[in-house]
C-alpha cells in the first residue's frame, strides 16, 4: 500500500493530501529511509514522522484497505514520541 494511504486509512494523518505533502517534504522515513507519498508500506517497516517540533516512530502491524475508527488503532503500535527542545531545530 502507498504510503499516502496508510497513512490515511490508519489515521495516523487525517488527510491524504496532508500525508502526501508531508512524505513528499522528507518528513518521513521508512526503515530509516527517506520515503516518498508513493513508497510501498509493508507490514513490520518502521515509520519515523516529523510533525513541527514532535516526532513520532511507529511500527506497521497490519495493511488493511479500509477501516473503521476503533479498528484503524490495530494496523500500527507507537514506538516512540519525541518533541525538539528548540522548534528551529526541525526546520
Amino acid at each position: 500500500m502507498r504510503l499516502d494511504r496508510f497513512l490515511k486509512v490508519s489515521r495516523i494523518i487525517k488527510r491524504r493530501t496532508i500525508a502526501k505533502k508531508i512524505a513528499d517534504q522528507g518528513r518521513i522515513l521508512i526503515n530509516d529511509k527517506v520515503a516518498k507519498s508513493s513508497t510501498d508500506v509493508r507490514a513490520g517497516d518502521v515509520l519515523t514522522i516529523k510533525f513541527g517540533n514532535k516526532t513520532e516512530q511507529v511500527k506497521v502491524n497490519q495493511i488493511l484497505e479500509t477501516t473503521k475508527k476503533a479498528e484503524a488503532e490495530n494496523m500500527y503500535e507507537i514506538l516512540d514520541v519525541s518533541y525538539a527542545e528548540n522548534f528551529d531545530d526541525q526546520i
